[in-house]
């Protein structure tokens, strides 16, 4: 049995916004602000940030990992 919470739809609608429109890579304070916005704690936005951000990576044609484009 899992303990991870299942994010909600609305939830992710306000993640990939922030993703897409905001940045990419937040730093505290605006993860401190998407966390209230989304009714999730700072460590679950930032897991969804980690992996949205390897996802969108791999389809852009760049190393998962990778920190910077000179990585």
């Amino acid at each position: 049995m899992s303990t991870e919470k299942a994010i909600r739809e609305d939830q992710v609608e306000i993640l990939e916004y922030n993703f897409t429109r905001i940045s990419k890579n937040p730093d505290r304070a605006t993860l401190d602000l998407i966390a209230a916005e989304a009714g999730l704690s700072v460590e679950e936005v930032l897991e969804w940030f980690k992996k949205r951000l390897g996802e969108w990576r791999k389809s852009e044609g760049l190393p998962s990992e990778s920190r910077s484009v000179r990585d």
